[in-house]
């Protein structure tokens, strides 16, 4: 099944997270080469792709778990939750409909 992650970032995350973003990137490749990656990728502060030092305010990423308690245990995992990058991740089933 598919799950959606939301993790919140701390507010002024934006050098932990640059620091953290190798690892964090890695889990996700694993999960691609998996074929299990449906989308990842970060929350803009502000309108715009390429915020600067504005930063980010989260994340979202769309995977597949076999179970929510999988899915849970994933991302508790996440460098950026360790690293103090994130302040909180949510974790939901998710029902892809499109595409």
């Amino acid at each position: 099944m598919w799950y959606l992650i939301i993790g919140t970032d701390v507010e002024n995350s934006l050098e932990n997270r640059m620091a953290a973003r190798p690892a964090h990137l890695a889990r996700l490749q694993a999960l691609a080469d998996q074929g299990r990656l449906k989308l990842a990728g970060p929350l803009p502060a502000i309108d715009s792709e390429n915020p600067g030092q504005a930063g980010f305010t989260g994340s979202a990423i769309v995977a597949s778990f076999d179970n929510l308690q999988q899915a849970q245990a994933w991302a508790l995992e996440d460098p950026y939750l360790h690293e103090g990058v994130y302040a909180k991740v949510e974790i939901r089933p998710f029902k892809l409909v499109f595409p």
